[in-house]
This record gives structure tokens, sequence and C-alpha cells, in this order.
């Protein structure tokens, strides 16, 4: 690895930088990182038996997610005729069908390790899946009976024949496709039943009357088996013959011309509905199901053999995530109490400490209420005059948007960004916009073509004759249940040159100004890139200067080329780069004479890392941004982002050593090769696994006695 400036460089020919050998397709780098993910079940040890079966649930949803978004707009791009290649040089065509390869020999490996691992040590520890025929014909009439009562009214048997339209199939639908011979005509029948979503999938045969469950095990059947073995019921005086199972997933990308929408909140709504109807991208088959049914669903669901999985087993794992409803802690996380640091020292009087200087939180190693108080402090604090604030992802009963609500029937002004937009959370986010504008709170959506991903609040209070502004600048959304399990950081200041910058965002956000000369702030879609380039570029000045350029950056997701070229260009001059990117990263580490100076590592653990942070050496003089942007088109283009400058010394020291611990990490990180594929970091240094380093820390901090203000 260069460490400084190679003079030679100035003599020798600089690599073509826009080479599509230097780049990781998109689509595929995703998969690498569900990869890592699924990784986590895989390997006994790693976590508690349970956490693991809790990570082939996230594996499965991540996976459905895929498909229902990027996959479909693949599928878009090759119905169309599109052949336009991405920076690594694919086709729509090449990508699919690499997509299909790679996902197929992870789908075999997440059903091996749940039938061949997980079930035999669940039973082991006394969790149990029951079969309907493996049980005792008394257990077999008792769940007849519950099935008769709890289920069957909830069932809709659909006919397809001409009489009857093939019937619509929902996303994500669980379905039976079901061959079945009239008693009476002896003519063959196909009718489709919808595995309800309403009812639980794992249905705890414990918790059924009459049920006589094996010892004292915990045991669940899974619906479909139940329905399956029942169709009898719902089928009088007709011989079923077989039931496959089958489970669709469709497009869900929700596409709006804001331009036409006359309101943006119920366009979203119609889209929502929309979103149910969306064409088949996948279709999940057992593979017992014979040509014929097979052929009728791929003709009626207009898909292509492309377009089918043969899975073995159960379809769509997603639903494990609710085994961690049992009430096994031994098979668990050790529960983690984060450290609330300012609870003890100022008394949870937030505006106090901010005033003392700025605060820097590490969530979840550091609580995440004071970001709470924050807000339900000012709803009720008589010198607090207005509150402004973004939200992306608030999550169900809000605490935060009911301390809004206060705040506004306490007469304040109070002025609310809801972004309807935010995927996968449009309904919860239709929810709390319409209970704020109930109360009176001055709620907007955002601007026209533009998602708003900023994390920000800004209280104005009154003090002394004079206004006062406290600003909350964050990372990651304001949710407190996600504030649990990402890593994130919080930052509560009165910079005045940040509350500037920020007043005049909320300005632009909720009116018509135009403003774009941010001063400190860096604000997407204005000047997000070409700042993070300038830095880039500095860095490489430093380089040839005194061989100390120096840069770390910490994201979810890199793809921007702009800036990988920049990265490059970096590497290239002898600029020292490491990165920590969680999920995709298109940017190539490694490579002789174009990123020998570039290392990237993944870290994939406990808590999700949520953290946006980007580190310049800067000759010494260290800057560091945090923020809502990754180093994506879309955050860079097509989004509302902020990145703050952090300029407390002491903040911007402790996120240093934050960074540089993950760096050291050798347990839970993979590190990326120039081939675009990952494997463990494996060294010889003393094992540290840096989310237990920052747990271990917090609780050490949480049980002294006192801290110091410095310290915070």
């Amino acid at each position: 690895m260069l460490q400084g400036c190679d003079v030679s460089r100035t003599e020798s020919v600089q690599p073509d930088f826009f080479d599509t050998a230097y780049y990781v397709n998109r689509e595929l780098s995703w998969i690498y990182f569900n990869q890592r993910v699924l990784e986590e079940a895989l390997k006994p040890g790693l976590h508690p038996l349970l956490e693991r079966v809790k990570f082939i649930s996230i594996f499965s949803s991540n996976l459905d997610e895929y498909f229902m978004i990027r996959v479909a707009g693949i599928e878009d791009q090759y119905e169309a005729g599109i052949q336009d290649r991405t920076i690594d040089g694919m086709t729509p065509a090449r990508q699919l069908e690499q997509i299909r390869t790679m996902v197929l020999q992870q789908l075999s490996q997440r059903n091996n390790c749940f039938y061949h691992d997980l079930i035999p040590s669940l039973k082991r520890e006394g969790i149990e899946f029951l079969r309907f025929s493996a049980l005792s014909p008394s257990n077999q009439q008792v769940l007849r009976n519950y099935f008769r009562k709890e289920i069957f009214p909830v069932l809709t048997p659909l006919a397809f024949d001409t009489g009857h339209p093939f019937p619509f199939m929902s996303n994500l639908s669980l379905n039976l496709a079901i061959e079945l011979e009239d008693e009476e005509t002896h003519a063959l029948k196909f009718a489709r039943v919808k595995v309800p979503g309403i009812l639980p999938r794992l249905l705890r045969l414990n918790d059924i009357e009459g049920f006589e469950a094996c010892d004292k095990s915990i045991c669940f059947i899974w619906m479909e088996d139940l329905v399956e073995n029942n169709l009898e019921q719902l089928f009088p005086k007709m011989r079923i013959i077989q039931a496959h199972l089958f489970r669709l997933i469709r497009d869900a990308d929700i596409e709006i011309e804001e331009d036409e929408a006359g309101d943006l909140l119920e366009t979203i709504e119609q889209g929502l509905l929309s979103r149910r109807y969306g064409k088949v991208v996948r279709l999940d088959i057992t593979p017992d199901m014979p040509q014929s049914v097979r052929k009728l669903l791929m003709n009626n669901l207009e898909v292509s053999q492309r377009n089918v999985y043969e899975i073995g087993g159960l379809l769509g794992l997603s639903c494990l995530i609710d085994l961690l409803k049992v009430d096994r802690p031994d098979l668990k996380d050790e529960p983690f109490i984060p450290n609330n640091r300012l609870e003890e020292e100022f008394n949870q009087d937030i505006f106090t400490a901010i005033k003392a200087k700025d605060l820097l939180l590490h969530h979840p190693y550091d609580s995440f209420q004071p970001v709470v108080d924050f807000i339900n402090q000012a709803a009720v604090d008589p010198d607090v005059l207005s509150i402004k604030q973004t939200l992306y992802r608030v999550g169900g009963n809000s605490p935060i948007v009911q301390s809004l609500m206060k705040a506004a029937e306490e007469g304040k002004q109070v002025a609310v960004l809801v972004e309807l937009k935010a995927r996968f959370d449009e309904e919860n986010n239709i929810v709390w916009a319409r209970a704020l504008e109930d109360v009176g709170v001055h709620v907007v959506y955002g601007l026209p073509g533009l998602k708003t991903h900023a994390k920000l609040t800004m209280i104005v209070r009154r003090e002394q004759e004079r206004l006062k502004h406290y600003l909350h600048l964050g990372t990651g959304n304001y949710n407190p249940a996600t504030g649990k399990i990402y890593t994130d950081y919080s930052l509560f200041t009165v910079n005045d040159h940040l509350a500037n910058d920020v007043a005049e965002l909320f300005n632009a956000l909720t009116g018509y100004s135009r403003h774009t000369g941010y001063k400190k702030l860096l604000v997407s879609p204005i000047n997000t890139r070409k700042r993070i380039i300038e830095l880039i570029a500095r860095e490489v000045q430093w380089s040839r200067k005194a061989g100390k350029g120096r840069i770390i950056m910490q994201m979810n997701a890199l793809v921007d080329a702009q800036t990988i070229r920049a990265l490059y260009k970096a590497s290239y001059e002898g600029v020292k780069i490491d990165l920590i990117v969680r999920g995709i990263c298109c940017l190539k580490p490694g490579i002789a004479g174009v990123s020998e100076n570039i290392r990237v590592i993944s870290v994939t653990g406990r808590f999700l890392e949520h953290s946006r942070a980007y580190y310049f050496y800067n000759g010494g003089r260290a800057e560091l941004f945090l923020g809502s942007a990754d180093i994506m088109p879309r955050n860079l283009d097509h989004r509302v982002e902020t990145l703050f400058p952090v300029f407390d010394r002491s903040c911007i020291r402790s996120v240093k050593s934050d960074l540089d611990l993950i760096l050291s990490d050798n347990v839970k990180a993979w590190q990326m090769h120039d081939d675009g594929t990952y494997s463990l970091v494996d060294n010889e240094a003393p094992k540290i696994n840096s989310q237990k380093r920052f747990m271990t820390r917090s609780t050490l901090k949480k049980t002294s006695s006192k801290f110091n203000v410095k310290e915070l």
C-alpha cells in the first residue's frame, strides 16, 4: 500500500478511469450484500439460535423488496428493448441472467441452513414445527374443528373455468393451486385458495384448546399446511387431486407524475392501491408442481420461464421474524440498554445541555431518548415559539409525532415536512400527515420530483429578549424503534452558521425560496457531489505536497460514477482511502495502478450500520461531515439531502476514533476484493468485534457514577 506521493505517477499515463473493468454492477453488488446478511444465519456460533432465524427472515424480506423494485425496473428495460449498458458494461438481459443465477444459489443455501440446521437445532431446544399428516388422529380432529371455526370463514375459494375469470392475486400473496374432480360428473376443475395474510402464518398449537402438545415443547404448524389438509371443507362433493403452493412478487414501484398530480396525498394513496396490481416479476413454485399447472399460472400471470423460481419446501420465509416473540431469552441476544448520557449530567434539560457545547450521540450505543426528549420538552416549554422538522420514516405510535401535535395544541408554530414518497412507509406517513393537519400543524409534502430524505429539526426559543435556534441534525430517521437497532449519529448544536443554513433550507422546503448559497451545509441536489469531489481533490493536493492525503468514508452505498472516478484519481495520486460501505459498492479496491490505496470493508452484525460519515484529514486540520446522503445518483441528484460539518474538535476526534475501531474489526467485517467479491477479514491481530466494543464502552459509561461535560 502506498503511503505517500509516488513521483513516477506524474510521468506515467493516467489510467482510463471510465474503463468498465474498474466497476462492479450495482445489482450484483446488492446481492453480495444480501449474501453477507445470509452468512449471519449460515454459520453456527455467530449468533444465538433465534437471532440466526431472524437473519433468515431479513435476508428473505430484503430479497422480496429487491425484486419488487430493482428487478422490476430491469425487467421494464428488457421488455422495452433497451440495450444501454451499465457502468460495468452489462445489458439488462445480462443483469437478469446473472441475478437469477446468484439468487437461486442463495435460496439453496438459505433452505439448506433452515431445514438441515436451524429446524433440528430449534427442535432440540423445544421449538418444533409439526406437520398435519404426522399428528395423532385426535390432534388432527382438534385442528379440523379449529379450522372450521377460525379459518374457514376467512377463506375464499376461487374457481377458474369458462364461467369464472382467472382470479386476481395480490403482491406477496401465498396461494394454493388446487386440482379437483367433480365426484358426480368426474370433470376436472381448477381453483385457487389464498392463504390469508391477516392470520398468523405460524400457528402456535399450544394456544389451541384441546391440542395435546408434545411434552413441554412450543409447537407450530404452518397455516398453508393446515389449509391444504382441510380443503375438503371448502370443496364438498369434490375430490382433491393435488394442491400446489405458489407465491408471486409484483412490481411495487409507484410512479408519480407530480406535475400532473393536483393532490399528492391522494395520488400516493391511489399508487398504494396500484401496487397490488403491478406486473408479476417473480413466481415461486414448488418443484413438484406439474407442467400443466405451471403453464396455466405462467400464461395467466403473463410471466416467462426466467421469472419462475422453483423453491423446495416453504415459500416466503420473511415471516420467521415472528419467532422472536417466543419467550426464550436464552436463544436471543442479551438485552442491551443504551447509555443516556444527557439524563444524569443535565437532568434531562436538553436545552441547557446543548447550550453548554455541541453534543454528539452515537446510536444505539447512546440512547435515542434525548432526541425524543428534545421535541417533547420543546412542545411544553413556554419559551419555545416554533418547531420545524423533516419526517421520512417515523414508525407506528410515534412519540415524536405525538409531541409535535401537542406543541401545535399549545399554540406553537409547528411546520413538518412529511415525505409521502418514503417507499413502503407511504401508508403510515399518510396517517401521520392527516393527524398532524387535524391539530393545526403546517404539513408540507416536499418539492416536486424530489424526495426529502434530510434529517433536520430546528427549534426557535426566546431567551433574554432574543431568539435562540436549537438544532438536531442526524444521519437516521426520527424513529425510536430503529434508533435501537440502527447505528446513527445525532448532533445537537446552537451553531449560528448551521442554524442560518437550516432556516434557509426549511424556507425552500415549505415556500418558494430558491436559495442555493448554503455556507456550511452540503445540500442535495445543489452542491453535495461538487463539494465532496472538491474535498477529495484537496486530499490529492495534500498528498502531492506532503504525502499525507487521507480519506475515510462510511456510508450505506457507493454508486456515483463521478465520485468513484475522483476516488480512483486520489488513490492513483497516493491518497490513503478507507471506505466502510454497508451495502452496494460499485468501486473495486486493490487494482494495481488504480485503486491500490483503497480498502473497502462492510460490517454486518447485530445492529444495522446506517451512519454516514465523511472524514478528510486536510493536512492535520481534519474536516468531518455527517448526514443523510449516501454517494448514489439518487441521493445526489433526486433527493433533498444534507451533510453537515462537525465543528467541535472533540466530536471530530470521537467519530474518527469510532471509524478507526470499525476499520480494525476482524470479526464482523468483510473485505472487498478487486473482483467485487467479499471475504471475512482474517488476520492475526487480537479479535475485535467493533459493535461489541461500542456496547462495552457504553455500558462502562452508564455504570460510571458521574460524567464530565467535556466527555460528552
